[in-house]
Protein backbone atom coordinates (compact mmCIF):
# COMPACT_ATOMS: atom_id res chain seq x y z
CA UNK A 1 0.00 0.00 0.00
CA UNK A 2 2.83 2.13 1.15
CA UNK A 3 4.69 1.72 -2.46
CA UNK A 4 1.13 2.92 -4.46
CA UNK A 5 0.95 5.96 -2.70
CA UNK A 6 5.03 6.69 -3.05
CA UNK A 7 4.34 5.55 -6.79
CA UNK A 8 1.36 8.09 -6.86
CA UNK A 9 3.66 10.72 -5.34
CA UNK A 10 6.17 10.44 -7.83
CA UNK A 11 4.10 10.20 -10.63
CA UNK A 12 2.46 13.72 -9.69
CA UNK A 13 6.58 15.24 -9.44
CA UNK A 14 6.48 14.00 -13.11
CA UNK A 15 3.45 15.97 -13.95
CA UNK A 16 4.66 18.78 -12.05
CA UNK A 17 7.59 19.14 -14.13
CA UNK A 18 5.61 19.25 -17.41
CA UNK A 19 3.31 21.52 -15.61
CA UNK A 20 6.08 23.83 -14.46
CA UNK A 21 6.57 24.57 -18.91
CA UNK A 22 2.54 25.38 -18.55
CA UNK A 23 3.05 27.50 -15.35
CA UNK A 24 5.87 29.32 -17.32
CA UNK A 25 3.86 30.08 -19.87
CA UNK A 26 1.09 31.53 -18.09
CA UNK A 27 3.21 33.98 -16.49
CA UNK A 28 5.28 35.21 -19.29
CA UNK A 29 2.10 35.53 -21.27
CA UNK A 30 -0.67 36.36 -18.52
CA UNK A 31 -1.57 39.48 -20.11
CA UNK A 32 -2.37 37.86 -23.38
CA UNK A 33 -4.83 35.58 -21.79
CA UNK A 34 -7.79 35.45 -23.53
CA UNK A 35 -10.99 37.80 -21.51
CA UNK A 36 -13.59 34.52 -21.71
CA UNK A 37 -14.29 33.77 -18.40
CA UNK A 38 -13.50 29.99 -17.90
CA UNK A 39 -10.36 30.41 -19.19
CA UNK A 40 -9.34 33.31 -17.30
CA UNK A 41 -10.65 30.88 -14.36
CA UNK A 42 -8.52 28.27 -15.43
CA UNK A 43 -5.24 30.37 -15.23
CA UNK A 44 -6.22 31.78 -11.81
CA UNK A 45 -6.59 28.34 -10.46
CA UNK A 46 -3.30 27.17 -12.04
CA UNK A 47 -1.17 28.82 -9.44
CA UNK A 48 -3.31 27.46 -6.23
CA UNK A 49 -2.90 23.56 -8.34
CA UNK A 50 0.48 23.65 -8.42
CA UNK A 51 0.96 24.30 -5.03
CA UNK A 52 -1.45 21.55 -3.98
CA UNK A 53 0.02 18.95 -6.23
CA UNK A 54 3.34 19.66 -4.53
CA UNK A 55 1.77 19.62 -0.77
CA UNK A 56 -0.03 16.26 -1.81
CA UNK A 57 2.52 14.82 -3.35
CA UNK A 58 4.58 15.06 -0.43
CA UNK A 59 1.70 13.88 2.24
CA UNK A 60 1.22 11.37 0.37
CA UNK A 61 5.03 10.17 0.15
CA UNK A 62 5.32 9.84 3.72
CA UNK A 63 1.84 8.56 4.35
CA UNK A 64 0.54 11.49 5.93
CA UNK A 65 -3.47 11.61 6.21
CA UNK A 66 -3.08 15.78 4.89
CA UNK A 67 -1.73 13.67 1.60
CA UNK A 68 -5.15 11.99 1.64
CA UNK A 69 -7.30 15.34 2.11
CA UNK A 70 -5.32 17.14 -0.49
CA UNK A 71 -5.75 15.04 -3.15
CA UNK A 72 -9.15 14.68 -2.81
CA UNK A 73 -9.82 18.43 -2.63
CA UNK A 74 -7.57 18.14 -6.20
CA UNK A 75 -9.73 15.91 -7.64
CA UNK A 76 -12.48 17.78 -9.24
CA UNK A 77 -9.88 20.80 -10.37
CA UNK A 78 -7.41 17.93 -11.53
CA UNK A 79 -10.58 16.85 -14.15
CA UNK A 80 -11.22 20.50 -15.05
CA UNK A 81 -7.74 21.77 -15.23
CA UNK A 82 -6.07 18.75 -17.03
CA UNK A 83 -3.02 17.96 -14.45
CA UNK A 84 -3.57 14.09 -14.65
CA UNK A 85 -0.99 11.86 -12.43
CA UNK A 86 -0.68 10.02 -15.94
CA UNK A 87 -1.27 13.11 -18.12
CA UNK A 88 2.84 13.33 -19.72
CA UNK A 89 1.54 10.07 -21.32
CA UNK A 90 -0.16 12.72 -23.62
CA UNK A 91 3.51 13.95 -25.24
CA UNK A 92 4.46 10.55 -26.03
CA UNK A 93 3.14 10.73 -29.54
CA UNK A 94 4.77 14.46 -29.82
CA UNK A 95 8.04 12.72 -28.66
CA UNK A 96 7.81 9.84 -31.20
CA UNK A 97 6.85 12.38 -34.09
CA UNK A 98 3.28 11.19 -34.76
CA UNK A 99 1.85 14.16 -35.07
CA UNK A 100 -1.88 12.62 -36.21
CA UNK A 101 -4.45 14.10 -34.26
CA UNK A 102 -6.13 11.06 -32.78
CA UNK A 103 -3.21 10.10 -30.51
CA UNK A 104 -3.76 13.02 -28.27
CA UNK A 105 -7.71 12.17 -27.98
CA UNK A 106 -7.22 8.31 -27.02
CA UNK A 107 -4.40 9.36 -24.81
CA UNK A 108 -6.59 11.79 -23.05
CA UNK A 109 -9.43 9.80 -22.29
CA UNK A 110 -6.72 7.17 -21.17
CA UNK A 111 -5.59 9.91 -18.56
CA UNK A 112 -9.40 10.35 -17.42
CA UNK A 113 -9.49 6.81 -16.88
CA UNK A 114 -6.44 6.52 -15.09
CA UNK A 115 -7.15 9.53 -12.77
CA UNK A 116 -10.08 7.71 -11.86
CA UNK A 117 -8.69 4.33 -10.57
CA UNK A 118 -6.33 6.49 -8.97
CA UNK A 119 -9.06 7.99 -7.04
CA UNK A 120 -10.67 4.83 -6.23
CA UNK A 121 -7.23 2.89 -5.14
CA UNK A 122 -6.42 6.14 -3.10
CA UNK A 123 -9.91 5.76 -1.03
CA UNK A 124 -9.04 2.01 -0.85
CA UNK A 125 -5.41 2.86 0.55
CA UNK A 126 -6.85 5.23 3.02
CA UNK A 127 -9.66 3.53 4.55
CA UNK A 128 -7.07 0.30 4.93
CA UNK A 129 -4.61 2.49 6.60
CA UNK A 130 -6.47 4.94 8.80
CA UNK A 131 -10.11 3.88 8.61
CA UNK A 132 -9.50 0.38 9.70
CA UNK A 133 -7.93 1.54 13.19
Amino acid sequence: MRLTLRSFALLDILSLLFMSVQIWQIVTHFDESSYQLSEQIRVILMFPMFILVITGAIGLFFVKKFGFILYYIQFPFRLYLWVFTLGFITLLPEAFGLFEGIWFDVLLKVCFVAEFIRLYLTIRVHRALFLAS
